[in-house]
């Protein structure tokens, strides 16, 4: 499609997100804690309220640092969606047709696996499965700065891929765990920083490493930060993964709360 013409790829883009819009407002339940009826005032929380209480999450240290962890981890995971393109084009003659196809691998991979990844995850230490999943990252991404032909690239992005399929939805669910269950959003908003930093800066840096270095040397860099990562997310896991908070249930505990709540 980008080959024909990339307006289209906008188009079709714009209309898949409207779609899932109303997936999303149409069929996937509330989570918001309801307030009790006997703390409830009848007054609702003020702009500088909301903004004061980010305070809690910004002073849980141990919060930060898996927010810093995660930054390092995914200032490398969004290249593969920016400077990944440019330097296969730049350094290796890929086109945009066959840069398409290596994400195509990568959703080939998901929608295959992902299934089966997520139930592997149930009853594993979280944060472990961080440290792992970020290996995967680091293998991958370092692979684009040693390999050169067509086929090893695409094994580099299913490496990364598997990697993927273990951190994201693992990432999502600490974030979640870390909060009180009345500070969850806010928690959760100071996640998506972790995504939002790597986003603003990422993009210019790999830019400046590739115009003025060896290109190669933008995926060793990689390396070297999920590495960093990765020991960051076990460090969390010697420290943390004995609370029961970040202890993960056995599957038929899951079920069986399941099964009281409703």
């Amino acid at each position: 499609m980008a080959k024909y013409d990339f307006f289209y790829l906008f188009v079709i883009d714009s209309i898949l997100s409207c779609v899932v819009a109303v997936i999303v407002f149409r069929l996937l339940p509330e989570t918001k804690p309801q307030v009790k009826a006997e703390a409830h005032t009848g007054e609702s929380e003020s702009i500088w309220q909301t903004v004061l209480g980010y305070r809690v999450a910004l002073r849980d240290f141990a919060f930060m640092a898996f927010i810093v962890a995660s930054v390092m981890m995914l200032l490398v995971y969004q290249q593969a969606y920016g400077s990944l393109s440019v330097f296969l084009r730049d350094v290796h003659n890929i086109d945009p047709q066959r840069y398409g196809l290596l994400m195509t691998s990568s959703a080939i991979t998901v929608v295959l696996f992902q299934f089966g990844v997520s139930r592997w995850l149930r009853g594993r230490a979280p944060f472990r499965m961080m440290a792992f999943g970020t290996l995967f990252y680091m293998v991958g991404f370092t692979m684009f700065g040693l390999v050169s032909a067509y086929p090893l690239f695409v094994s580099a992005i299913v490496v990364i891929t598997i990697g993927e399929m273990i951190v994201v939805p693992v990432s999502q669910g600490l974030a979640a765990n870390f909060a009180p269950e009345e500070m969850r959003g806010r928690y959760m908003a100071v996640f998506g920083l972790s995504w939002a930093f790597p986003q603003t800066i990422g993009p210019g840096a790999a830019g400046y490493i590739l115009d003025n270095f060896n290109p190669n040397l933008l995926w060793y860099i990689g390396g070297i930060l999920c590495a960093l990562s990765a020991l960051g997310y076990w460090a969390l896991h010697l420290k943390l993964g004995k609370r029961e908070r970040f202890v993960p249930k056995p599957p038929e505990a899951e079920l069986i709360q399941q099964e009281i709540s409703v």
